[in-house]
């Protein structure tokens, strides 16, 4: 009987440890399983539509600008970096990019910000052109730029054949991922894209005309619409908040009167 009444503790104190052992064990795998689900939903692609300003002298000012701008929010985010594509034309810019919702919404809040600056303003009326979420891995491999060797007048977009613009934003989003599975051949391009490059694909460059007719659609947001409305607080009636009587004391007397 001794025996037994010296050992009980000891075996108790090994089950209550073998229990916070392994709720320690189990909380560190759920942790683990949700750094890598959340690391996994990190990635998004955003593609905007700008016109460079007029005032803007070499259309390179505007790569290395965003070249800055994206070596900062990585320092910042200490993530991983932006990768994507930037057409510049003769007046727009198509600008294709993957990264974080962090770093995505800091670019659109510096394209909405741009905007204030009136003449300083390197990009006007920047419109997005998509926004997804959760994409499964990265296209582009790194951040290049290329300015594209195109005529600066164009014959304007004709309106009478003009399709939904949801097909018309679908073609566009199409054209670029194709672009970017012909850039999986060059893996070692600077981030000045070759001339070569991009000349065995010209039938994936988004017309002029249509980027034009594209930025002055209503249906498409600017970034100062589109963070208007994600800032803004979401207001919902729950069905439990829906209840009649009202809460306290209803006095007759003034619902008779």
């Amino acid at each position: 009987m001794a025996s037994r009444t010296k050992r009980a503790p000891s075996i108790q104190y090994e089950l209550e440890e073998f229990a916070f052992k392994a709720r320690l064990s189990v909380y560190g795998l759920a942790q683990e399983q949700q750094k890598a689900i959340r690391k996994k939903l990190l990635l998004h692609r955003l593609v905007f539509l700008a016109r460079i300003s007029p005032e803007l002298a070499d259309k390179q000012d505007l790569a290395g600008y965003w070249h800055r701008f994206f070596l900062s929010l990585q320092r910042y985010y200490q993530g991983e970096g932006v990768t994507g594509l930037l057409l510049l034309y003769p007046t727009y810019v198509v600008h294709t990019l993957e990264a974080s919702s962090e770093v995505l919404y800091s670019i659109l809040r510096d394209l909405r910000d741009m905007q204030a600056q009136q003449h300083r303003a390197l990009v006007l009326e920047p419109k997005i052109l998509v926004l997804s979420h959760n994409i499964p891995s990265r296209l582009f491999q790194q951040w290049s730029y290329k300015v594209l060797a195109v005529p600066s007048r164009h014959l304007g977009y004709d309106s009478s054949r003009e399709e939904p613009i949801e097909t018309i934003t679908g073609e566009c989003l199409a054209m670029l991922l194709k672009l970017g599975m012909h850039l999986l051949k060059y893996p070692k391009s600077p981030p000045n894209l070759p001339d070569a490059v991009l000349e065995e694909v010209p039938n994936l460059i988004i017309p002029q005309d249509t980027i034009c007719h594209l930025l002055e659609c209503r249906e498409l947001l600017s970034p100062a619409q589109f963070l208007q409305v994600y800032d803004s607080p979401l207001n919902v009636v729950m069905d439990s908040e829906r209840v009649w009587p009202v809460p306290g004391k209803v006095k007759l007397d003034a619902v008779s009167s």
